[in-house]
């Protein structure tokens, strides 16, 4: 990202050309950061609480191949 910040900003030769492509590069590489390290962890704290019940050994069936 901050490689090409003075592409975003518009300094150097061509950089008018290019200042659209790093402005829509930086958005995705913080769009793709943000996505990984806080919204999929937070659905996973979310859907993932399922309780697990304790068995207790009367219940367990032993199978005999």
């Amino acid at each position: 990202v901050l490689g090409l910040v003075p592409l975003a900003i518009g300094i150097g030769t061509g950089a008018e050309m290019m200042q659209p492509v790093a402005l829509v590069c930086i958005g995705g590489i913080l769009y793709g950061t943000l996505t990984t390290r806080v919204i999929i962890p937070v659905m996973y704290k979310i859907f993932g609480k399922k309780h697990m019940e304790k068995i207790k050994k009367e219940e367990l069936e032993i199978l005999s191949v």
